[in-house]
């Protein structure tokens, strides 16, 4: 399933009760801050770290392929009264009409692309925004199996009216010459009697050091460092790192 798809009703809704924890915006307040604005966040989804960042003054825009996940950071901007400038692109696609000084993703939500030639396309399209001078932090991770254990077993929310939200993993998939993992996950609301239950497949595509390095290669774009999540250089067998990247010369 695409991801402008996946995250749309059931999942959309519960997307927020359901986080175990809020995004931090300081590390791409401070990104920013070396790098410039106007700024750009990819995959913003329903507002986190995007509003933080607008409400403290940083001049950045936001872009999601998904119209419910927008749907809801405008409504959440709307209740602060900030204003969001907010893009429904998708990432591959990208077609705004200014480019900007920094370009980032909040996570790895790069991974929700679904193949190599997909990602290429999203970085030609970060290149084509970023200024001359600018950069781009695209934070990838590659994922670890779903435990055995944990197939089955039920994640729960209340929300204040008494609704249960439910997510939990009933299957898994995992390629890993295609470096794709497939997990099936079914999301459920109860409340007063009324049951909604569905389920959706949830694709993963991720990307080694090595490997995302070569697709930098063809898009206009250089690598300027692979950090790692305490900062300073990533390990070379790290699971979670992040790239800077900068135009090419």
């Amino acid at each position: 399933m695409d991801a402008s798809d996946f995250y749309t009703g059931i999942v959309a809704e519960l997307y927020k009760p359901l986080k175990t924890h809020s995004q931090a915006w300081e590390p791409y307040a401070s990104f920013i801050a070396q790098s410039g604005q106007p700024a750009l966040e990819l995959g913003c989804g329903d507002g986190d770290p995007i509003l933080d960042l607008r409400r403290n003054g940083i001049d950045v825009d936001g872009v999601d392929s998904s119209a419910d996940m927008l749907a809801r950071c405008a409504e959440r901007a709307a209740q602060e009264r900030l204003n969001v400038p907010l893009h429904h692109q998708r990432m591959e696609e990208l077609n705004l009409p200014r480019r900007y000084a920094s370009i980032f993703l909040a996570g790895p939500t790069f991974t929700l692309l679904p193949d190599d030639q997909t990602a290429v396309r999203a970085l030609q399209g970060i290149r084509k925004h970023l200024t001359d001078d600018g950069s781009a932090l695209v934070p990838l991770f590659i994922p670890s199996p779903t435990p055995q254990d944990q197939i089955g077993k039920i994640k729960e929310a209340m929300t204040e009216d008494g609704t249960a939200l439910r997510v939990s993993v009933i299957s898994e998939d995992r390629d890993e010459d295609a470096r794709t993992q497939r997990t099936v996950l079914r999301y459920e609301k109860h409340f007063d009697g009324e049951n909604i239950v569905e389920e959706r497949p949830w694709t993963l595509h991720w990307q080694t050091q090595e490997g995302f390095r070569e697709l930098v290669e063809d898009t206009g774009l250089t690598v300027s460092a692979i950090n790692g999540v305490q900062g300073g250089a990533a390990a070379p067998d790290a699971s979670e790192f992040a790239f800077l990247l900068r135009p090419g010369h």
